[in-house]
């Protein structure tokens, strides 16, 4: 008797904790709409984390498109070269340039800049000319830089874009040969 007392007494109390819930969520529209919402911004926070450490691990590993033989093949370099105030930059630039050249590649170079007809002719003559693309994107135009990737894109070739100076301490000899 005891027993059976207990369990109705467990069974109401359990009732009457359902009807406060069905009575809660019905105060609150769209609850199970917002429960679902958080679920998914907890999801997507963690997605996003996901991707942050991936890309972070991706900008430490060397640049694939320079693991190809440039043995007898143009590499043009578009972006500052010799400029007085650009100590990394033409560091990076003669980096580049000596590997290139110690592989057996020939080095070309155009400066990216806003210079008028004739510098977007040499650019495009640069373009067709090259095997490879390296274009120091934080140094060069925007015009130049829409140059490059839509001429990289539409003809296939290979292109580096490099937003940074330091960037360049992937280039060497060894992985130009392999």
């Amino acid at each position: 008797m005891r027993a059976r007392a207990q369990v109705v007494i467990r069974d109401t109390k359990l009732a009457l904790a359902r009807d406060a819930l069905a009575e809660l969520a019905a105060s609150v529209p769209g609850l199970p709409t917002r429960a679902r919402l958080a679920r998914r911004v907890e999801w997507l926070g963690e997605r996003v984390q996901d991707l942050m450490r991936e890309l972070l691990r991706l900008q430490w590993l060397p640049a694939p498109a320079l693991q190809a033989d440039v043995r007898e093949k143009a590499v043009l370099y578009v972006g500052s070269y010799l400029e007085q105030n650009a100590g990394q930059q033409a560091a990076g630039a003669n980096v580049a340039q000596q590997a290139i050249e110690q592989a057996g590649g020939r080095f070309l170079h155009h400066a990216g800049g806003d210079d008028g007809a004739d510098d977007v002719a040499a650019l495009e003559a640069g373009l067709v000319a090259a095997d490879l693309v390296i274009c120091q994107t934080g140094c060069v135009s925007h015009d130049a830089y829409w140059r490059v990737h839509d001429h990289c894109k539409r003809t296939g070739k290979q292109c580096v874009l490099v937003d940074q100076p330091q960037a360049m301490h992937f280039v060497r000899k060894e992985a130009l040969l392999t």
